[in-house]
């Protein structure tokens, strides 16, 4: 048995060596553990491991193993490995295919190859080995480590040529450079080893993470050695998520940390700022730009005239620090500065800087007005202009103002706040005006701030004959007050009428405090005073005194007093005292005194059928001296809804009023010394019928009114009041404006109005006539006189609204008497526009018992063009046969500039003041101030 043994043993070892001997060639040469033949040693399959190798020092080593010796193709599965000692070249792969014709090792699967001569390893699904060209083409998922330069490349498709040490990777390619901290995304990407760059072609993205830099452009060529980048195309680069630059060839140099670029470009910052210009170069570290024919635009994303531009012929622009310095200098400031968008506010000069917040332009021009072919109608030209931002001031050095060209004032300093500011101390404007009393007199206000919510505002006006006035407004504003007060002091005047030198003064004052009282809506108490030891100056000096903005109302009447209101839901009160002087009467008569006062009003109460509403009132009135009265009233009135005869188009309405007085007088006519308690009712039924007509051209409205009223109690006497009546307050509830009487007796008012209006959107042509009249049972004594509500049958009041056109419309209001015989008032106004014709004409006319008044007014305007214009405008009051004033005016008017003449003769005279006669002439160089000079 052992014989046997040895003998088969013998027999498998001659076997193995035949096996060897019989399979190998000059291809390949096999040593494997089973071999299977087939198709006549044609193909040959081995299994259970083994290796194959070629002369040309290619080692395979497998599972599994087959050869097609016809094709010469070698077949290799599970664990391969493929060392190429020649080129020093490891692969490890699921399966190969060595095509040996052509010398090509096609690897699929899971596949790696170790180039150690590259110091490169790549991972891939699919490798092809081109063994003679020396070229590895990777395929789906391929990851290279380029261990030598550190450098990480992902890419659908990467071709590696190895005698030129380079490597191609084409389709969502991603490099990594670890060294210097970059990524590189792009469509395709050539690496050349030797030169230690590559080329990035299409859609590339390049990101320093240590710079925070972000590039995108067509092509990219980076050379690793300098770290340089030169782009090729459109190119946009993002600088630490502050800056984007915009153009079409840029270079980067990382060492130096710098771009530059000598195509047109653009930057972005995030303070919406927009670069441009024609070439630049910029430091990121020190965040420094140097560019050529440079347009800054500011607020890029905002509005039109909400940007400021600039343009420069070259500078430099420190970002980080918001320094420049620049060349030739052309700055467009945002139209609305001034709060004028037809203006083009612009300063221009040879060079610019901007350091610590000051902005400086060399030999500067400066003007608001609209940009033209033509030299502007104004214009400063400095030898400095500095804009102080800390400060907010805007300075100017020797300043000369041309007007067209010709020069017309100079200024050798001067300062102004920069339109940001609201409040800043320094002077204001001087103020020139002339007067025939006062003579011609020059103010210079000057304005300080105090504190954030206090300030004042100090002017001193020194006339020509020896006056000088001192002028002082005061103003504080806290979170729930306020005051202003304007002191005046007058030095050196001297009345016509006893040529006495006298010191007069003037104080006006104002405060407003919110309480904040709860469940009030509104709780305010205010204070007021107007007062002065002269009854003309405010007449006199009305001039000096029209930019205070507490004045009086009324310059003969001075109002001062008290009041405190409280409102909520459902009433509101006001409480106080007043205070009035009458400049035109006696000193011991002047005076009224209403101490103290009170209104109370509860809101309406609203229900199904109407509504109700209470309000009462309270005075104590001393005036002329010793006339006292002291009243209470109080009101409730009732008025139902419109509903009665709806169906019917009637709208009825039926209204009860009630009154109770409290009163008792000293020396006054209407009240009694003692004591007394009255109470009064009116009731009042209302009734209208409207009727309306539409065609295709008019809507036609007539409305057909009567108010039935009757009063059964007595009424105090005002037979003396001035009350006027006319068609828009007859039909009034209280039309006679008395808050003690209710209108005694029985009356009817009847009334119609018409109206006919255009239906077109585009014509605004109406017809509006209204008529109306009172009648009577008897005549009511204690009713005013003036309104003519006191006979049986009042005057007829009419009034006629008519666009006649668009160029022409009447005012026409009247009063006939009783008897349909005489007009007791006329007032007609006309108003004619043809092209650049205007013309305004007013009459009124009184008579009888409303009065004896005459006056003619017109205002005529006549625009040469959009530039020139006159207008001429008086007064004539027909009853003396007098005409009270001419004016006559010349305006030139452009979008920056306006000047006239004007003449002035008044024939008024009350004490101090004289009739006048004056011409002026007035320019305006918006919106750095306006100069007055008159002419007597």
């Amino acid at each position: 048995m052992k014989n046997k043994y040895l003998k088969y043993s013998f027999l498998f070892i001659i076997f193995l060596t035949y096996f060897e001997n019989a399979f190998s060639n000059e291809i390949f040469k096999f040593n494997v553990k089973e071999v299977e033949i087939k198709q006549n040693g044609n193909l040959i399959k081995g299994y259970n491991g083994g290796e194959v190798t070629t002369n040309d020092g290619i080692t395979i080593e497998a599972v599994r193993f087959e050869y097609n010796k016809i094709a010469n193709i070698l077949f290799a599965s599970e664990n391969v490995k493929i060392t190429h000692k020649l080129n020093n070249i490891t692969i490890l792969a699921d399966s190969i295919t060595y095509i040996k014709s052509q010398e090509t090792i096609i690897v699929k699967g899971s596949v790696r190859i170790i180039d150690e001569n590259l110091k490169v390893s790549i991972n891939a699904n699919e490798i092809s080995y081109y063994i003679l060209k020396n070229i590895i083409l990777a395929k789906k998922n391929v990851d290279i480590e380029d261990r030598n330069q550190n450098i990480f490349v992902k890419a659908d498709e990467v071709s590696v040529l190895r005698n030129e040490e380079k490597f191609i990777a084409k389709k969502n390619v991603d490099i990594e450079d670890r060294n210097q901290n970059i990524f590189v995304k792009a469509d395709e990407v050539s690496v050349l080893r030797n030169e230690e760059k590559f080329i990035a072609k299409k859609n590339v993205k390049f990101i320093n993470t240590d710079k925070v830099i972000e590039l995108n452009t067509d092509q990219i060529t980076y050379l690793k050695k300098n770290n340089k980048i030169i782009t090729s195309g459109e190119t946009n680069i993002f600088l630490q998520s502050k800056y984007n630059f915009q153009s079409n060839n840029i270079v980067y140099l990382g060492k130096q940390m710098k771009l530059y670029s000598n195509s047109k470009s653009r930057l972005f910052d995030n303070n919406n700022s927009y670069y441009s210009f024609d070439s630049f170069e910029y430091n990121i570290e020190k965040e420094f730009l140097k560019a050529k024919n440079i347009n800054l635009i500011e607020n890029f994303n905002s509005n039109i005239d909400e940007k400021n531009k600039y343009n420069f012929s070259s500078g430099f622009f420190d970002l980080k620090k918001k320094e420049f310095y620049t060349g030739d200098a052309k700055i467009y400031l945002k139209k609305n500065i001034f709060d004028r968008k037809e203006n083009d506010p612009r300063i221009f000069g040879v060079s610019s800087s901007h350091k610590n917040n000051i902005t400086k332009i060399k030999k500067a021009v400066f003007t608001s007005c609209k940009i033209n072919e033509k030299c502007p109608p104004w214009r400063l030209e400095s030898s400095e202009i500095s804009h102080d931002k800390n400060k907010k001031q805007i300075l100017y050095e020797n300043t000369v103002l041309k007007l067209y060209d010709y020069p017309v004032f100079y200024f050798p300093k001067f300062f102004h706040p920069d339109p940001t500011v609201k409040r800043q101390s320094g002077l204001l404007t001087p103020k020139i005006n002339n007067s025939n009393i006062l003579g011609s007199s020059i103010g210079v206000p000057y304005y300080h701030v105090i504190s954030d919510n206090k300030d004042l505002t100090f002017n001193t006006s020194i006339f020509s004959k020896n006056i000088i006035m001192f002028q002082n407004e005061f103003r504080q504003k806290n979170k729930n007050s306020d005051l202003i007060a304007d002191i005046g002091l007058v030095n050196g005047y001297k009345p016509s009428t006893t040529k006495k030198e006298k010191n007069i003064n003037h104080i006006f004052a104002e405060f407003n405090k919110k309480l904040n009282i709860n469940n009030f809506s509104k709780s305010e108490l205010k204070m007021f005073v107007e007062k002065t030891n002269k009854d003309t100056y405010f007449k006199i000096f009305s001039d000096n005194l029209q930019d205070s903005k507490i004045k009086p109302k009324n310059f003969d009447v001075l109002h001062s007093g008290f009041n405190f209101q409280l409102d909520n839901d459902d009433y509101s009160l006001l409480v106080g005292t007043d205070i009035y002087e009458d400049l035109k009467k006696l000193k011991s008569d002047r005076y009224q005194y209403v101490l103290p006062y009170y209104k109370f009003s509860s809101n309406p109460l609203i229900y199904d059928f109407g509504s109700y509403e209470f309000k009462s009132s309270g005075n104590n009135i001393l005036d002329n001296t010793n006339n006292l009265k002291t009243r209470i009233i109080n009101d409730l009135s009732f008025k139902l809804n419109d509903n009665i005869f709806e169906n019917l188009g009637i709208k009825n309405n039926l209204n009860f009023y009630f009154k109770n007085l409290n009163s008792i007088g000293k020396n006054v006519t209407n009240y009694k010394s003692s004591p007394q308690i009255e109470l009064q009712s009116l009731t009042e039924f209302k009734s209208e019928l409207p009727l309306i007509k539409k065609n295709e051209i008019f809507n036609e409205t007539l409305i057909p009114k009567i108010s039935l009223r009757t009063n059964p109690s007595d009424m105090k006497n005002h037979s003396e009041s001035e009350r006027r009546i006319n068609t828009d307050n007859i039909f009034e509830i209280n039309r006679l404006g008395i808050d003690d009487s209710f209108e005694s007796g029985n009356s009817i008012t009847l009334g119609v109005d018409y109206i006919k209006r255009n239906n077109k959107p585009d014509n605004n042509n109406y017809l509006e006539i209204k008529l109306a009249s009172v009648f009577r049972d008897d005549d009511e004594n204690n009713i005013p006189k003036l309104s003519s509500l006191n006979n049986k049958n009042s005057n007829l009041f009419g009034s006629l609204d008519y666009q006649i056109s668009e160029n022409l419309k009447l005012d026409y209001e009247f009063a006939l008497d009783d008897k349909i015989e005489q007009f007791n008032y006329n007032s007609i106004g006309l108003d004619l526009s043809l092209n650049n014709f205007l013309t305004e004409f007013n009459f009124i006319e009184e008579n009888s018992i409303i009065g004896n008044t005459n006056v003619f007014e017109n205002k005529t305007t006549y625009n040469f063009n959009e530039k020139n214009s006159l207008v001429f405008n008086t007064r004539r009051n027909r009853e003396i046969n007098l005409t009270e004033y001419y004016n006559l005016v010349y305006e030139y008017k452009n979008d920056c500039l306006t000047a006239g003449i004007r003449f002035n003769k008044t024939y008024y005279t009350d004490r101090d003041l004289k009739p006048t006669e004056n011409l002026m002439f007035t320019v305006s160089f918006y919106p750095i101030t306006s100069f007055e000079q008159s002419i007597d």
